[in-house]
């Protein structure tokens, strides 16, 4: 299992590349064959990033990491002009974020939609099995007195509620205006509170401690069963099909480096994805270039791919 792994991979992983404490500082270049991957702001997307460049590494690869760039508002134009190289993504948002008229909504769909919208400058490698995807989850309590099953349960409640999620999701097609369109939750301009840990150990402090009603939470996220919180249902799929997907800058993408991400990819499934969070987020606090390198030796990833 991963945790049995780690022991033996922390001391190594101590002395691989590191981040950037200013992750776009100096910018980038689409030349020369050094690779680096970024990363959005919560612990998932750094580990995915750490997983990715350490697979990158064994394979030959010189790599360096910037990770914690933010939102996708902030590494997707990074990607384009490359001040990175790749970055871990999510099959559906960097959909609506593409293309924000697309319905799309299955796997399938979603994949199909993103061949039409990345432009010439962006590029995919292969989707992962695994899925997190974004949910409206509130504590037990709230569930149980306001009799919550779904995201539809809270119409009725709207004027009652304080959401919590990062600024974004005020303006993204599968946030407020989601919420809004498909189930008549309409959240007041002045109960939304922005809270910029990408439905982290802030916003989870924040739906525990009782200062917002509900908030935007990765179904991946270990806090959900560790604190009896209620992931409430989207029979409407407001939230799209979101697969975990290597983004790269098209000028980057050689058969090699696709290869060596799409082996992760293959390996990479929902429930590896959990046990990453867990231990990660989790109360063993692993630092994610230590929880990747784990799981790289776990899977076999961790020597170059033939060899």
């Amino acid at each position: 299992m991963l945790t049995a792994a780690l022991a033996v991979t922390v001391a190594a992983t101590l002395a691989a590349c590191g981040g950037n404490s200013d992750p776009l500082s100096g910018g980038g270049s689409c030349e020369g064959d050094a690779i680096t991957v970024g990363s959005a702001n919560f612990p998932e997307s750094e580990t995915v990033a750490e997983i990715y460049a350490e697979a990158l590494r064994v394979n030959g690869f010189e790599v360096d990491t910037k990770l914690g760039i933010g939102s996708r508002e902030a590494y997707i134009p990074a990607l384009r002009d490359c001040s990175i190289s790749v970055a871990p993504e999510y099959t559906g948002n960097l959909l609506q974020y593409l293309q924000p008229d697309a319905t799309a909504t299955t796997p399938a769909d979603v994949e199909a939609a993103l061949a039409g919208a990345l432009g010439d400058q962006l590029a995919l490698g292969q989707p992962a099995p695994a899925q997190d995807s974004d949910a409206v989850v509130v504590t037990e309590a709230t569930a149980d007195r306001w009799n919550l099953r779904s995201i539809g349960d809270l119409a009725s409640h709207s004027a009652e509620i304080t959401f919590g999620a990062p600024a974004e999701f005020a303006e993204r097609p599968g946030g407020l205006p989601g919420l809004a369109k498909n189930y008549d939750v309409k959240i007041a301009a002045d109960k939304f509170v922005p809270i910029a840990d990408g439905g982290g150990p802030a916003t989870v402090r924040a739906l525990v401690d009782g200062q917002v009603t509900a908030a935007n939470i990765f179904t991946t996220s270990p806090a959900i069963t560790q604190n009896n919180l209620v992931v409430l249902e989207d029979p409407k799929q407001n939230f799209p099909a979101q697969n975990v997907v290597p983004l790269l800058n098209a000028a980057k993408k050689t058969d090699a480096l696709v290869a060596a991400l799409n082996a992760v990819s293959a390996k990479l499934t929902t429930q590896e994805l959990i046990e990453l969070n867990t231990a990660v987020s989790g109360d063993a606090k692993t630092e994610p270039k230590a929880a990747a390198a784990a799981w790289l030796a776990e899977q076999g990833l961790n020597k170059k791919a033939g060899g």
